[in-house]
């Protein structure tokens, strides 16, 4: 059993988990004893204002920066990450600008750079047709059935498709963590209600969801949990049950534009 499979056993235990995790750029602190958990099965949604240390979040939990200070657990395990070790441990990051190659097929944005081969003599042959076929059926079981063939090109997808598309293709090679950056940004109603539908069948199938959005409607109606980070530190976290979106604005406009509510 892999380490990733071992930590799906657990339910109780975060997939990750930041401790007391302080980010400084010299005399700049960007994160200040941040505490932060994402369990299997949730999205959680992280909610700042610009500046807040948002981005440089993603990048601590990615491995790209070092924290100055703090641990971060995988899996209940204590590790320090790089790109690659965070790629490896199933920690990956969905852009608003999907990673995707346009002329391409559906197939080969799906299996970009992992290809499925097989050898004949000393020469190695692409699976094509079984490439092409995985790729349709996962989008299918998420109920994307307007690409009835893998070798559509992406081009003809509408934005939720491809947003889509780039979530699954990330679980479907193993991403137990995803880091959702501005998901609908962009995108209409329709194609953000897609990606919604592919957010919760990620969820329900056990994967933890980091979630950004700036637009409040969609970010509240996604998550299950929110944390409100505030020049660097973790300032509030609730229950999105417990919330409505007019307080989360409230949250969000800091101390000093919060309007004085009526005590009486």
């Amino acid at each position: 059993m892999s380490v990733m499979e071992e930590a799906a056993t657990s339910a109780s235990d975060p997939l990750i988990e930041l401790c007391d995790v302080t980010m400084e750029f010299g005399a700049m602190r960007a994160l200040d004893r941040v505490n932060l958990t994402v369990h299997s099965g949730e999205v959680v949604g992280l909610l700042g204002d610009n500046g807040a240390g948002k981005s440089t979040l993603l990048k601590v939990m990615t491995g790209y920066h070092q924290p100055t200070r703090g641990m971060i657990r995988v899996f209940g395990n204590s590790t320090k990450l790089s790109p690659a070790s965070a790629r490896a441990l199933g920690i990956e990051t969905v852009y608003q600008d999907f990673a995707l190659i346009e002329e391409l097929s559906v197939w080969r944005n799906f299996f970009l750079g992992k290809e499925l081969r097989r050898r004949v003599g000393p020469v190695q042959i692409l699976r094509r047709g079984e490439m092409c076929q995985i790729a349709q059926e996962e989008l299918a079981r998420i109920g994307i059935e307007r690409v009835t063939s893998g070798n559509q090109r992406v081009a003809g997808l509408s934005g939720g498709e491809r947003q889509s598309l780039a979530i699954i293709r990330a679980t479907f090679f193993g991403a137990r963590v995803l880091l959702l950056d501005e998901p609908t940004a962009a995108l209409s109603v329709r194609e953000t209600a897609r990606v919604f539908s592919t957010i919760r069948a990620v969820r329900d199938a056990g994967h933890g969801v980091l979630y950004i959005d700036h637009n409040l409607t969609h970010l509240h109606s996604i998550v299950d949990r929110v944390v409100i980070l505030e020049h660097g530190r973790v300032v509030n976290e609730v229950r999105r049950d417990d919330v409505t979106v007019e307080e989360l604005v409230d949250a969000l406009r800091g101390p000093e534009m919060r309007e004085p509510r009526d005590e009486r």
